[in-house]
């Protein structure tokens, strides 16, 4: 397939990553471009990925295929209502913006083939995970190309309805945050039982990575593996059971729950 022309709305970190991802899989720089209100960022983009750069939105989108809106929530609305009048017919609105819902985008820029996307902060490091919802302006050409580009730093799964966005907010959206407040009590905890807080930080979060690895690599599920490594009566079971005994599955799922509420909540609020 052809690499489509890409312009990028924003340029701050999720951007670079996804146009850093892009040129890794070998899309030429002249079919990718950026604006940003930041001559600073516009300099270290261009000079970082060889790609045009503008300060203006409205002439980064000229020509273009795919259109990434690439800003913070809060200012989404001033910037769609700036490009409607400018778009042209068959081009792709992926948006990667928390909060902004299909209908909010549609009132805002019109009847357009749009796709809105969670990726999580992973992608910095391409190794992200994305939830994936098109409307049905989107063509299977256009699926592909908003595949292409979440693709560039990690995983692409589709979801069949856009309320759904919120339980991957709850899930991945969020979850590095979990994952990392978990390191944090275990390098305090580590550090509480004689270890030195560098030692203790280290073995919580190389197990967190080889956790993870042996997770995506395995043909199981995570909990299998957990019964894999919990021998009865031994020291893994009886922190198992310390977790379990203090409800540990009941306030995980309260918390995921409060973490999607709260996505459906900024989705009405910054949609008006």
């Amino acid at each position: 397939m052809t690499s489509p022309r890409i312009a990028f709305i924003g340029a701050g970190n999720m951007a670079a990553s996804l146009i850093g991802g892009l040129r890794a899989q070998g899309v030429d720089a002249s079919r990718i471009r950026a604006s940003d209100h930041g001559a600073e960022q516009r300099a270290k983009i261009s000079a970082e990925h060889a790609i045009e750069t503008f300060a203006s939105n409205v002439e980064a989108i000229q020509g273009a295929d795919v259109i990434v809106l690439a800003v913070k929530p809060q200012v989404m609305k001033a910037v769609c209502l700036e490009l409607a009048g400018q778009l042209g017919a068959g081009q792709l609105i992926v948006s990667i913006a928390a909060g902004i819902s299909c209908a909010s985008l549609e009132n805002w820029l019109g009847a357009r083939a749009l796709v809105r996307c969670m990726p999580n902060t992973p992608a910095l490091l391409r190794q992200g995970v994305s939830g994936l919802y098109a409307n049905s302006l989107v063509s299977a050409a256009q699926r592909q190309q908003a595949e292409q580009l979440l693709g560039a730093v990690g995983l692409v799964l589709w979801l069949d309805e856009e309320q759904l966005i919120d339980a991957v907010t709850a899930v991945s959206g969020s979850g590095p945050a979990y994952f990392f407040l978990l390191m944090e009590a275990m390098t305090a905890a580590g550090e509480k039982l004689g270890l030195p807080r560098e030692v203790a930080a280290q073995l919580s979060t190389q197990t967190a990575l080889g956790a993870a690895r042996m997770a995506t690599s395995s043909d199981v599920d995570a909990s299998e593996l957990r019964r894999r490594v919990t021998s009865p009566a031994g020291t893994t079971e009886a922190a198992i059971k310390t977790f379990q005994a203090g409800g540990f599955e009941t306030l995980v799922e309260q918390a995921m729950n409060a973490a999607a509420q709260r996505s459906a909540e900024l989705a009405e609020q910054l949609g008006q």
